[in-house]
């Protein structure tokens, strides 16, 4: 976590200055700035998973960060001569994405027979019809993943802002950790299970749209996706919190009337 932690602050506060202070040159600022995002989100997740007393309520997170850290494993390995191999950056940087795809992957298979599918008394189940929704976002978000990745030139037509073929790959990585999320929670329907990882994703998201905000100058306003981009964040955010909001409510209630 410190080491995403260092890089946080380096990607999302010196997004001009990459080429001098990270593992490699990332070019516009949003990419690097949104990359910090996802940190932000990991090391929230992480921080929680530590401290969490169940093991069902930080285990739909590990397979999305097993899939996000393997795909910057394989992308660093495709566009090796693409990092600066004399910064101490890019050695925290290999370490880091050719060692946790495995050590989370362990982690969770350490761990998956610990949850029994317990439902708790004042447990808040998710309706199916919300689940679906929440596993077609995840769909529709994890085949973006897959089209950055695997069919970069493609998408750098289409990007809302430019793209290399590493940097797309990278983005798809980004792109894979919420997709297979929303996957996990469609298969999961208590509220307990989702909402650690939905806390990490909202702060991630809020993060991604105030970088836009700041780098809107690195946006293509013509790109249809310009705006499905912002748009769609947006109304994940939005969609998020009130989805949150509900399920506390109701979960509260539910509590408060069991102890009387």
């Amino acid at each position: 976590m410190m080491i995403a932690f260092c890089q946080r602050h380096v990607l999302y506060f010196w997004p001009h200055d990459t080429d001098k202070l990270f593992a490699w040159t990332i070019k516009p600022t949003i990419t690097p700035m949104m990359l910090a995002a996802a940190y932000v989100g990991g090391i929230y997740f992480f921080t929680r998973a530590i401290l969490a007393k169940q093991w069902h309520q930080v285990k739909l997170g590990f397979l999305p960060v097993t899939a996000f850290a393997s795909l910057l494993g394989i992308a660093t390995i495709l566009h090796w001569d693409r990092f600066n191999h004399s910064h101490i950056s890019f050695y925290t940087w290999a370490t880091l994405y050719f060692t946790t795809p495995f050590l989370v992957f362990a982690v969770w298979l350490r761990n998956r027979t610990a949850d029994l599918g317990t439902v708790d008394p004042d447990e808040f189940i998710i309706r199916p019809v919300i689940r679906l929704f929440i596993g077609i976002i995840g769909l529709i978000t994890l085949a973006v993943s897959l089209l950055l990745f695997l069919q970069p030139d493609l998408m750098i037509r289409l990007w809302p802002w430019m793209l290399t073929p590493l940097t797309a790959r990278v983005v798809g990585a980004m792109f894979a950790l919420p997709g297979i999320v929303g996957l996990g929670i469609a298969a999961e329907k208590r509220w307990s299970a989702a909402r650690i990882i939905l806390e990490a994703q909202a702060f991630s998201i809020a993060m991604i749209l105030v970088a836009a905000a700041l780098a809107w100058g690195n946006f293509a306003p013509p790109k249809p996706l310009t705006w499905l981009f912002v748009g769609g964040l947006a109304f994940l955010l939005v969609a998020i919190a009130a989805f949150y909001l509900g399920c506390e409510l109701y979960r509260r209630k539910r509590l408060a009337r069991l102890s009387h």
